[in-house]
């Protein structure tokens, strides 16, 4: 939303969200003569007022029956602590947020909106418990699904150990995994049924030759890779970072596949060579608009992935009941193994710096799943030495920003 990095303000929480002094993507976009339309409502993105001010229209035309269906009580068997439900005990349409919103935007659609708009359509599938209503339900056999397969060779973070000890996760076996796994891909396969339902309606309406789509995700889930099955807060996996974006431009063009290393603060410069409008703030995003044309060209160096704490804030710690309580009791336990980190991949080479636990150095190219560690091994030196190089250069550009709006000395 804002084009720039978790540390340029801080935000590595659920609770500090965007302020009304930091830019954003939908406010520059209605400042521009935008109707910005949000279906849907998420609590984890902007503070106090600033969804008010950033847009035209927020919310649903029904409230969702529920989000969540979480037991109210605490079980540690490995179905609860691997956030597994299987099938819903609800028949199809059920008026989750996901189904809700996808009417609304149905029906927004359908009626017509002023133009230009920009319409954000935020899900929540698949997100724990992993759990899916039929007919998307049983859509993938267990049997079919890979089984975890990423075991760490080396020195691996001490919050992996932490968590499989602390959930209990030598309990599951591969079938356990598969059966996890095939549900999240039931869950995938009932957001690529909604998605397909909103392109229908932009289709409807006449407008599918003006629009650009963009489809994006916040994060993964390990899905029982490295024996866990979530995700975590200073977790610097590909499998939790590695995530879909697709992008279709307006008017279409034949579909193509690009390596280049890319970010999600890229999405802000990319909307707004779209909407030929200039952002009047400092960010670190550059726009996707030239790879739509020549996939093959290099974009940027690396790509850079943030989170974790440091060791004095231990009372800015997420605290939370089941089924997320193991989770919190970890970090409360030792905010080491939450602690700050900064993962920086090139096209060969993933490197982490952990300040508070070992760091992290991986061949991409021989190793690709990241299992074999080689931050000790002596032949990588010099590798080492050029990729913390090029870390301390980005943290030393992308520390902070100076605002456009000078303030008056006097």
């Amino acid at each position: 939303m804002s084009g720039w990095y978790p540390l340029v303000r801080g935000h590595r929480t659920l609770t500090h969200l965007l302020q009304p002094d930091e830019p954003n993507l939908l406010r520059i976009m209605k400042n521009a003569g935008y109707h910005v339309v949000w279906a849907g409502r998420r609590g984890d993105t902007f503070g106090p007022g600033v969804v008010e001010e950033s847009t035209d229209y927020y919310g649903w035309d029904t409230r969702p029956e529920f989000l969540f269906e979480f037991s109210n009580t605490p079980r540690n068997d490995i179905d609860a602590r691997t956030f597994f439900h299987g099938e819903r005990k609800r028949p199809a349409p059920c008026l989750d947020f996901d189904e809700t919103t996808t009417r609304s935007v149905e029906r927004l659609l359908s009626e017509g909106l002023p133009e230009p708009w920009l319409l954000l359509v935020t899900l929540i599938f698949p997100h724990p418990p992993f759990e899916a209503e039929r007919p998307w339900f049983g859509l993938h056999e267990p049997n079919a699904m890979p089984p975890p397969a990423r075991k760490r060779q080396g020195p691996e973070p001490a919050y992996l150990a932490a968590l499989r000890d602390r959930y209990g996760t030598e309990r599951a076996d591969t079938t356990h995994w598969q059966k996890l796994k095939a549900v999240y891909y039931d869950m995938v396969t009932r957001v690529d049924s909604q998605l397909g339902r909103v392109q229908q309606a932009v289709d409807d309406a006449g407008q599918s030759d003006r629009t650009a789509t963009v489809f994006f995700t916040d994060h993964g889930e390990y899905l029982g890779d490295y024996g866990l099955a979530e995700k975590w807060p200073a977790g610097m996996e590909d499998c939790l970072l590695r995530n879909p974006l697709i992008i279709a431009p307006p008017g279409g063009q034949q579909a193509s596949r690009c390596d280049a290393m890319v970010e999600l603060v890229d999405l802000l410069p990319t909307c707004l060579d779209w909407a030929a409008t200039d952002a009047q703030h400092t960010h670190f995003g550059r726009s996707l608009v030239p790879l739509l044309a020549s996939p093959e060209q290099d974009h940027k160096p690396f790509a850079i992935s943030q989170g974790g704490f440091s060791l004095n804030e231990q009372h800015l710690l997420e605290q939370s009941a089941f089924p997320y309580d193991l989770k919190a009791a970890v970090q409360s336990d030792d905010i080491r193994t939450v602690g700050r980190a900064t993962a920086l991949r090139t096209a060969d080479w993933t490197y982490v710096h952990r300040p508070y636990d070992c760091d992290e150095l991986y061949d991409r190219q021989a190793d690709p799943d990241e299992c074999r560690n080689l931050i000790d091994d002596a032949d990588y030196r010099s590798v080492l030495t050029e990729l913390r190089g090029a870390l301390l250069d980005f943290l030393s550009g992308a520390s902070d920003v100076i605002p456009w709006e000078q303030d008056p000395r006097f």
